[in-house]
């Protein structure tokens, strides 16, 4: 007994990621595109456009001051000290809170999150009340003739207090996802 064959039923377009109509879809782009390009591209255009305003020979010299020098150079030396401090400190904690269940875990975690909820202003506040001249290690720092405030130190370690969250933040969930297996199995 032969069946005529089943009808074809019409093909129904693949079901959008969204509900919302095409219009809308496209404003809230614009609306991306817009907020990026007012806070992210305007700003560097005008960066560039106020370095390069008297000519590209103004650029240059103003480059080759001693003042420019000295800022460059002080820029690669806290780079240089604050990137391989965070990678120890950062792999170390991110190690610690992935790894291993102790005491003061949720303290550890608080103290990596605390950059993110405190303004840089206050921690520098912090760092002046803490190392300044009348701060609490002020006189100590005084008598045996430690600068931090104002000097390399102070910057490396405001650096780093910013910094380093994201070196161990980024950390966790990795060695999480990678589980304890193979450290477990070298015992």
């Amino acid at each position: 007994m032969n069946l005529p064959p089943a009808p074809i039923a019409p093909r129904r377009p693949a079901p959008s990621s969204t509900q919302e109509p095409r219009w809308i879809r496209w404003l809230l782009i614009g609306v991306a595109v817009l907020f990026a390009a007012v806070f992210i591209l305007l700003p560097l255009v005008n960066v560039f456009a106020q370095a390069f305003s008297s000519g590209l020979g103004a650029y240059w010299r103003a480059l080759q001051e001693k003042d420019t020098l000295s800022a460059i150079r002080l820029t690669l030396l806290v780079a240089a000290i604050s990137v391989p401090l965070n990678v120890v400190f950062g792999v170390a904690a991110a190690w610690a809170i992935a790894k291993f269940e102790f005491r003061g875990k949720a303290v550890l975690l608080t103290f990596i999150d605390l950059p993110f909820s405190v303004s840089p202003v206050v921690a520098g506040l912090m760092f002046v009340l803490l190392c300044g001249v009348h701060g609490l290690m002020g006189p100590w720092l005084v008598a045996h003739d430690v600068k931090i405030i104002f000097a390399v130190p102070g910057i490396v370690l405001a650096t780093i207090f910013v910094t380093f969250p994201f070196v161990a933040r980024e950390l966790i969930p990795i060695m999480q996802d990678q589980g304890r297996e193979q450290e477990e199995e070298r015992q």
